[in-house]
């Protein structure tokens, strides 16, 4: 006798549910099921797109480092001169270049080369505007012409400085101090008296205090006019004290 063939057990009528957004009580596993089979290719293009920005970031981080490393190896190298020209030359947007250019402003104002160390001090303040070497570069840049005799130049820039506040105290009262030798050798004695008064302000125990107050000393006082009656002649003006000499930066 030939066998059945295997039949289907009776009452299995299941019927298959198709599982997605209408199904009408799905599980979070459901619901995880749904969102991959339709949002897989996003997830894994987003993927691809961070690492590749953490990548390039952390590439981009690396070289950097590596750049700085390079520079201040180059720094290190340079010792005379010319070695210095040639690295500010080679990396002129550093920090360290503005350093370099600082140097060789102090050589060239110690040579007595006093236009080229304005140049070099003028050249350095903007690559050191965020760091304390910024203000001596600026007081130099504001020196040297006074040392040739152009107090025309010399004068704005040493009023910037006295007259910033985000300045160290020293820096406001050195360049105060020499607006007060200036202004007292060319004989403006209330203006050597007002930027006296701004020294002592700024830094009333220190160094430059003590030698405003000196220069103060060598000032005569004005005293109130005296009427002058009917007929009389007003008497002579006296004649102006000799200046006095200024002292600048390296001559201390």
């Amino acid at each position: 006798m030939a066998a059945n063939p295997q039949q289907s057990p009776a009452g299995d009528d299941r019927n298959l549910v198709t599982i997605d957004e209408n199904y009408l009580a799905p599980t979070l596993e459901d619901r995880l099921q749904i969102f991959w089979s339709k949002h897989s290719g996003k997830v894994w293009a987003l993927t691809g797109i961070v690492s590749a920005v953490l990548v390039g970031r952390y590439a981009f981080e690396s070289y950097a480092a590596y750049r700085e490393r390079q520079v201040q190896a180059d720094y290190a190298a340079a010792a005379t001169t010319a070695q210095l020209q040639a690295f500010v030359q080679s990396h002129p947007s550093a920090i360290l270049a503005g350093v370099a250019q600082l140097r060789l402003a102090d050589e060239a104002y110690a040579a007595g080369n006093y236009f080229a160390a304005r140049e070099a001090y003028t050249a350095a303040a903007p690559l050191l505007a965020d760091n304390a070497l910024a203000a001596r570069a600026r007081l130099g840049a504001a020196f040297a012409p006074l040392q040739t005799g152009d107090t025309a130049a010399a004068k704005p820039a040493l009023e910037a400085l006295a007259n910033d506040t985000t300045l160290a105290r020293a820096y406001r009262a050195e360049a105060a101090y020499h607006l007060a030798v200036v202004a007292h050798e060319a004989g403006q004695n209330a203006d050597a008296t007002r930027w006296i008064e701004l020294v002592t302000t700024v830094e009333p125990q220190g160094a430059w205090a003590n030698r405003a107050n000196q220069l103060r000393e060598s000032i005569p006082a004005v005293s109130a006019p005296t009427p002058v009656s009917a007929g009389t002649s007003p008497a002579a003006t006296p004649a102006a004290a000799e200046p006095s000499s200024v002292t600048f930066p390296g001559k201390q």
